[in-house]
């Protein structure tokens, strides 16, 4: 199956709207007719659009394909690490065949003006919370993939964050996992808390970000999305564990 038809059968919010004219542009590349073009104009595409309320995984795949261009496009260079890191990520979230047309994909993205706001908009009126802050590690650990996150990059995905409406604290407490190195609370930072905190409030705090962010919570995304919320709910304890060793716990 062509990744044109993939997208079209398995899409719902994507095929509108802005991320829908950027991937159109992908689309009519592999078509002759001009009725794949995803601008909203089609009528049977627009009413598939209105239908489709819900983010299926296939617009989360395209979502995470878009975010990623707008990182490499960041600094403006496209790092062999960065690549290194796409390639297997692709690998897993599409499988073999289609990890391939998403790469020629987010070649043909890395080409095009994209607008982070637009597109950040658009993904938080349908994609949960959970899943969103799952994008935004993923963003980070492309970022940290040549092992320090550059400024440009910082830049962007903040503005990916204020605009998809996530948490400044949910940002920062998963940015904290990143910088170990340059930051020594970045245990509390992870917990949300102050590193003032008494101990009851780091039980509590270690109880409330596990259950916000427990893999459970991004069920209906890819299974690379659900690994990311692994890592991340691996992060909290690990966050909590060095704070217990820290105080004897």
């Amino acid at each position: 199956m062509s990744l044109g038809k993939w997208i079209l059968g398995g899409l719902g919010f994507a095929v509108g709207g802005p991320i829908g004219a950027l991937i159109g542009v992908f689309i009519a590349s592999m078509f002759d007719t001009s009725k794949y073009i995803l601008q909203g104009s089609d009528s049977d595409t627009q009413t598939t659009y209105q239908r489709r309320q819900r983010a299926t995984q296939g617009d989360i795949s395209v979502s995470i394909i878009v975010l990623i261009a707008c990182v490499i496009k960041a600094d403006g260079r496209v790092l062999k690490s960065e690549i290194n890191y796409i390639k297997p990520f692709l690998l897993r979230t599409f499988g073999e065949e289609r990890a391939k047309q998403a790469l020629s994909l987010l070649k043909q993205l890395l080409d095009q003006e994209i607008d982070p706001v637009a597109v950040s908009h658009q993904m938080a009126q349908y994609i949960n919370y959970s899943t969103r802050l799952e994008l935004i590690r993923i963003l980070l650990e492309l970022a940290n993939s040549d092992g320090e996150i550059a400024a440009q990059e910082l830049n962007i995905i903040q503005i990916i964050v204020t605009n998809m409406a996530v948490q400044q604290a949910d940002y920062q407490s998963i940015l904290a996992l990143y910088q170990r190195h340059k930051d020594v609370n970045w245990a509390y930072t992870a917990l949300e808390i102050e590193p003032s905190a008494s101990n009851d409030e780091v039980k509590k705090a270690y109880r409330r970000m596990a259950m916000k962010f427990h893999p459970d919570k991004v069920g209906n995304a890819s299974e690379e999305v659900r690994k990311q919320a692994t890592d991340k709910f691996r992060g909290i304890n690990e966050a909590y564990e060095h704070i217990k060793q820290q105080r004897g716990m």
